[in-house]
């Protein structure tokens, strides 16, 4: 008992104002670990109470959720069955599922765990309070973030990257839809339904969003997790610019850009930020900068450390 009370203590970091409502939540969530005697729970959709959608995809519904006993907050995705079939996007699922349950970062959202019934599929997310990074972008002035802003963000980016790379998982997705915000502003990597797990490190498979496809995916040559840096690369550039820097009206334009590395970079974005951009868009895989060179690079640090 005492390892339960230690572990379901109020953090010393907690706001005094906020210490009494905080572990009142904890207590009962150990009352519900407790109650358990150590035996697996079966979780099933009585178990939350369901409000308000926070998004929907094409194979699935997000809500935002509340666990009944210990009135804990999180997004609950539903996915049904039929659709994934009709698809025939069953191990996308199952390859999601596994993936993120083990992958444990600060900047990764978790996956708490997940249950199924006759016609649904349900996994319990982390609740990002903040939502989409993306609609946050939309609504900066001139639609773009500021250097420390971006700064932060693709340090952040780049973490939970490496972390993903550490366990041979390459995500192939990343892009301002699929971050979101938690309570604090610090990002949240989201939707891993593209992600692969790659022991050998090399795939050919085309998938992702156009705009930040890399050459050797847009030319069907193998790769291997430098996708996530070139897609790091686009990410920053969208953060500072507003759009991607490959984004035109034709998608053969698009793809010859890409094949091109043709970027044109707007008046305002200056030199440092460029240096960090045009490291991580490098037509050779090889030649583009590790994420942990990323998180040291002088453009990154110095404006990081600019953010209040």
């Amino acid at each position: 008992m005492q390892d339960y009370d230690e572990l379901f203590t109020v953090a010393s970091e907690c706001p005094a104002n906020r210490k009494t409502n905080v572990q009142a939540t904890l207590d009962k969530m150990k009352d519900h670990v407790v109650a358990r005697n150590g035996k697996p729970y079966s979780w099933s959709i009585n178990d939350f109470q369901i409000g308000c959608p926070l998004g929907r995809g094409k194979f699935g519904r997000v809500y935002l959720a509340r666990e009944k006993s210990t009135k804990y907050m999180i997004a609950l995705k539903l996915l049904y069955k039929s659709e994934l079939v009709k698809s025939r996007l069953e191990k996308q699922v199952l390859r999601e599922i596994e993936i993120q349950t083990h992958l444990q970062h600060p900047n990764i959202l978790s996956l708490l765990t997940y249950f199924y019934d006759t016609n649904r599929i349900y996994l319990v997310l982390e609740f990002a309070a903040r939502g989409e990074l993306y609609k946050h972008l939309q609504q900066q002035p001139h639609g773009r973030f500021s250097e420390p802003e971006a700064a932060k963000y693709v340090y952040q980016v780049a973490d939970a990257l490496r972390h993903c790379h550490l366990y041979k998982v390459i995500h192939r997705d990343i892009k301002p839809e699929n971050l979101l915000l938690d309570a604090r502003g610090n990002i949240k990597l989201a939707d891993f339904g593209w992600s692969v797990h790659a022991p050998s490190s090399k795939r050919k498979t085309m998938c992702g969003t156009l705009d930040y496809l890399p050459p050797e995916m847009v030319t069907g040559r193998e790769y291997d997790e430098r996708v996530d840096f070139w897609c790091l690369g686009v990410l920053c550039y969208e953060f500072l610019v507003g759009r991607p820097p490959f984004e035109s009206s034709q998608q053969e334009d698009t793809y010859r850009r890409i094949q091109a590395v043709d970027v044109k970079y707007p008046d305002h974005v200056r030199s440092p930020a460029r240096d960090l951009i045009s490291k991580l868009l490098r037509r050779n895989p090889f030649d583009r900068l590790p994420l942990t060179d990323v998180m040291v690079h002088s453009w990154v640090v110095t404006q990081k450390a600019l953010m209040k």
